[in-house]
């Protein structure tokens, strides 16, 4: 994992579950982390790479997917400011290699704590031991969720769930085909047909690498369909 790195004192204070453990806890991580800045486009970590620290997100948005063996991408899941890396957590506890990769989707400052002083903390801290395993299990209820979508939902309701989410309050979003479908685990060609029949509905505007939310709220009641 490259990056500048510098100290990090303080830095607890910026990361709100950190911020809420005890003064031992926060003073250990503190003397063993290093702040890590890295810009958009950085790998963090590859497949067959090994872990060697435990990764907590100040700012920014790292973006974790996976590769099948006849080349699509799925994206798993996204580590946002304040949360941890569940891939690296299972690593790290399993010694195993990571099997995706982490891609900083935007400039990111994160905090690495070495594996040994995860380690120790793991041992002698219970307050930092239930933070691990919250942050984890609630990431792994997520990865459930993407499971049953994938498995269950209707691609159309899962696309316009994504078009709404991806698009925030903006209606706008800089996209291409080939990106939603990773973000769905599907075809870019199923994409692409689905994307052409909202058109066709007046829900969208598509354009080469952007598209325009028109009619939002058709796009909600269809993202909250799940018959």
């Amino acid at each position: 994992m490259g990056g500048t790195m510098s100290p990090a004192m303080h830095w607890t204070n910026r990361i709100k579950g950190v911020a809420a453990l005890d003064s031992a806890t926060r003073t250990a991580l503190e003397a063993a982390g290093r702040v890590v800045a890295m810009a958009r486009g950085s790998q963090i970590f590859g497949p067959g790479q090994t872990p060697q620290n435990y990764l907590l997100l100040i700012s920014g948005d790292i973006r974790v997917s996976q590769m099948s063996e006849s080349g699509r991408e799925i994206v798993l899941y996204r580590v946002l400011p304040g949360e941890s890396c569940a891939l690296t957590t299972i690593c790290l506890l399993g010694g195993d290699d990571y099997t995706a990769e982490a891609i900083a989707e935007t400039d990111i400052e994160a905090v690495i704590i070495p594996r040994a002083a995860f380690d120790d903390l793991l041992v002698r801290s219970p307050p930092f031991r239930q933070f691990v395993f919250a942050a984890f299990s609630h990431r792994v209820t997520d990865l459930f969720k993407l499971i049953d979508e994938i498995a269950f939902q209707r691609v159309d309701v899962r696309l316009a769930h994504k078009l709404i989410e991806r698009a925030g309050g903006s209606g706008e979003l800089a996209i291409t085909h080939q990106q939603l479908a990773s973000e769905l685990g599907t075809a870019r060609e199923v994409v692409s047909r689905q994307l052409q029949e909202f058109q066709r509905r007046g829900l969208i505007a598509s354009a080469r690498g952007s598209i325009t939310l028109l009619d939002s709220t058709a796009l909600a009641r269809l993202a909250s369909d799940d018959s």
